[in-house]
């Protein structure tokens, strides 16, 4: 009895620590997409719709010559270092980081090359939107800031700590926000002028956007002179840890380049596989709706509500679903690692119920309340077609945060290949549903977001199909699907009736936003602990949880 105790001790610990390290992310993801969503409004009323659909179609291009370059750093330098530092392989856990850093020198430098001297294909070719090329050019350097940023960032997060990651990302952000609205402003203007030299309008549009990416530039490179700093202060830990190193044999550099590229490419194929469905549905979208006669500034209008402001909304909660997975990859490597099953079915249990528990209230709230936030938010815009794609879109959160969060528990139990191939069969059917809706139905933009939804619902079917063959694994239900949408569905209610009541008293529809938000969050907490969805060992599991359990037994919930 006594071994079996000393054996689940360490399991709590790291249960807690992993979710504990998931929320400081999440948090952080939350502020992100808050400063985010709160700039990209004046930006967005800067650029207009069409300046706004340039901007959202260079980010498309740019985010798959991302992922190819650099995006996936953080996943795969994270799992590395976290299987040596499970081994007590200190010395070979910071080997892979030179390794990396020479990596994403190569990589980040090819990826940069390819969108500075290609955007003029891509824009006039790919996207027929020619004036995306000057977005797309402030773009490129940044890919390169970003593979080395991503190296600094995964191998914190393989240590186990998520927190340098966190206070980069926010201040990445922050200085985005800045840069990229007062650059905006600027080019915006100088567009003008060349609009009344050229006798053209899309000058300022194109400009404006090339503005906005300015920001992602700077902001993403002060979050790496963030981390450089942490880094040469984190060097005396490494040179300590060094004393205490178990290593049994060192890994070469070469050998450390060829498992860093066998790690990495399997989960840049599936990423991109996961995400180049905004670039293809973009390039769809846009010859489709040239062939059936719809203006170029029509296009990229309606592309920029829907990428620029759709996507922005439901984003936001998605985001916690990728912090969750971010912390989850590393973590799931060093139970494998382990060898420790039964913490790897925990860890899968909680961080999938998690994501419930968040993303099926988020999807009713923005479905509720669609028109009262998209007014808020976008005052000086006819918000009619947003709120319609809210209304009939926001269901997207739920898939979009479960085919995330079973992607990183794919690749966290070495299973890199099935998400790719989960991925490329989604992206079959959804360029086939795609095509379906566009020319045969003559849905519109409307088709671009059914089978956008449809490609992260048939992800999450078959990403837990292969969990299940896997690990002989079936999630629980009741407390992860049924209960979390009983209590949503109550909390909608609650949410509508509040904002219906404070904007019929007091016309304002910022306090009706607020004040619904507010009932909304008090009643779905009260929910899930009378509904026993969220127990108290759980509640004790989070940061801050032993105030939350204080208040909870004040009012008599636990």
């Amino acid at each position: 009895m006594e071994n079996n105790r000393n054996k689940k001790a360490p399991v709590k610990r790291g249960a807690s620590n992993f979710l504990i390290q998931g929320t400081i992310l999440a948090v952080a993801g939350i502020i992100v997409r808050i400063i985010g969503m709160f700039y990209r409004i004046p930006l967005a009323s800067i650029l207009g719709n069409e300046g706004n659909g340039y901007y959202s179609s260079a980010f498309s291009i740019y985010s798959i010559l991302l992922i190819v370059s650099s995006y996936s750093m953080p996943t795969a330098v994270s799992k590395m270092v976290a299987t040596r530092l499970a081994r007590k392989e200190y010395i070979n856990s910071f080997r892979v980081l030179k390794v990396s850093l020479f990596y994403g020198t190569v990589v980040g430098g090819i990826g940069a090359a390819i969108l500075w001297f290609g955007a003029d294909v891509f824009a006039n070719d790919f996207l027929k939107m020619p004036y995306t090329s000057y977005a797309l050019k402030t773009l490129a350097p940044t890919i390169w800031i970003i593979a080395y940023l991503g190296v600094f960032r995964g191998y914190f997060q393989g240590l186990g700590t998520m927190l340098p990651t966190a206070i980069s990302q926010v201040f990445e952000q922050i200085v985005n926000a800045v840069i990229s609205i007062y650059a905006a402003a600027k080019l915006f203007d100088l567009g003008l002028k060349s609009n009344a030299v050229y006798g053209v309008k899309q000058y300022s549009f194109a400009f404006g956007a090339a503005g906005g990416t300015i920001g992602t530039g700077v902001g993403a490179l002060a979050a790496l002179l963030f981390l450089g700093f942490i880094m040469l202060n984190y060097r005396p830990v490494v040179k300590k840890q060094a004393r205490r190193d178990r290593t049994r044999r060192l890994e070469s550099y070469q050998e450390l380049s060829s498992l860093l590229v066998m790690t990495v490419f399997p989960i840049v194929l599936s990423s991109v596989a996961y995400n180049i469905s905004i670039v293809i549905d973009n390039s769809i979208y846009g010859n489709g709706m040239t062939l059936l006669g719809m203006d170029t500034s029509e296009i990229a209008s309606n592309w920029g509500i829907y990428s620029g402001k759709y996507r922005l909304l439901f984003n936001i909660p998605v985001a916690i679903a990728n912090s969750l997975a971010s912390a989850l990859i590393p973590s799931l490597s060093q139970a494998v690692a382990e060898r420790n099953k039964g913490q790897i079915i925990r860890k899968i249990s909680m961080v999938i119920r998690f994501s419930m528990i968040i993303s099926i209230p988020a999807t009713v709230g923005l479905t509720v309340l669609a028109a009262p936030i998209c007014n808020l938010l976008f005052q000086r815009d006819d918000n009619t077609a947003l709120i319609g794609m809210m209304v009939y879109g926001s269901v997207a959160v739920v898939f979009f945060s479960l085919s995330t969060v079973t992607n990183a528990v794919l690749q966290g139990i070495n299973h890199m290949r099935t998400p790719l191939k989960n991925a490329v069969i989604s992206l079959v059917l959804h360029v086939g549903i795609l095509w379906v809706m566009l020319f045969v139905f003559k849905m519109g933009i409307y088709a671009v977001l059914y089978s956008n939804i449809l490609f992260a619902l048939t992800m999450c079917l078959f990403n837990g199909l292969a969990i299940g063959k896997f690990l002989n694994y079936r999630q629980e239900v009741i407390k992860t699907f049924l209960l979390p949408t009983l209590a949503s569905a109550l909390m909608g209610g609650a949410a509508y009736g509040t904002y219906a009541l404070i904007h019929f008293i007091l016309k304002s529809n910022l306090l009706g936003v607020l004040a619904a938000i507010a009932v909304a969050s008090a009643v779905y907490g009260v929910l899930l602990l009378k509904l026993r969805c969220v127990d108290e060992k759980e509640l004790l599991g989070l940061p801050g949880g032993g105030k939350m359990v204080n208040i909870a037994r004040k009012f008599h919930l636990l």
